[in-house]
């Protein structure tokens, strides 16, 4: 605000969605970090619903601090997102894909995807990006700890 950073009180994450005419919005769950699984899985669906039918609210489309988009579905390999403010950052997730992979000493294939993150360097640094792209990697294997 006013060309400094100033924390969010909350977490609302944007998801982007493609709208059927054409387009994208990116509607934000809010208070994201507060949902169960079933909780935030349920209200992405009702948000997306909504979005398609051009039924969002002012307030869902005005502040998510974070925005997860994926055009995996479109075959797209890689997203690389470009930060709208107020958002800090935005994590795209690729198509998933079969790909050989080392397991217990042995080339198997596995499902694997490509996650980016594009973080404002106002707010934070590469590394902790990083680190956060780690941390979603793990719970991906481990979908029970979600």
């Amino acid at each position: 605000r006013d060309n400094k950073f100033e924390a969010s009180q909350a977490v609302h994450v944007g998801v982007a969605i493609a709208i059927r005419g054409g387009g994208l919005a990116a509607p934000a769950l809010h208070n994201a970090d507060q949902l169960s699984l079933d909780e935030l899985m349920g209200q992405m669906r009702d948000l997306v619903q909504r979005t398609r039918a051009g039924r969002i609210r002012s307030s869902e489309i005005s502040d998510p601090t974070i925005t997860v988009s994926s055009l995996g579905e479109r075959g797209v390999d890689a997203l690389y997102g470009i930060i709208y403010p107020p958002q800090v950052a935005i994590v795209g997730m690729g198509k998933v894909m079969a790909r050989p992979w080392v397991v217990d000493g042995a080339v198997a294939p596995r499902s694997v995807v490509t996650m980016t993150l594009s973080g404002d360097h106002r707010v934070t640094d590469g590394h902790a990006g990083a680190l956060f792209l780690a941390e979603i990697g793990k719970l991906l294997q481990e979908p029970d700890k979600l």
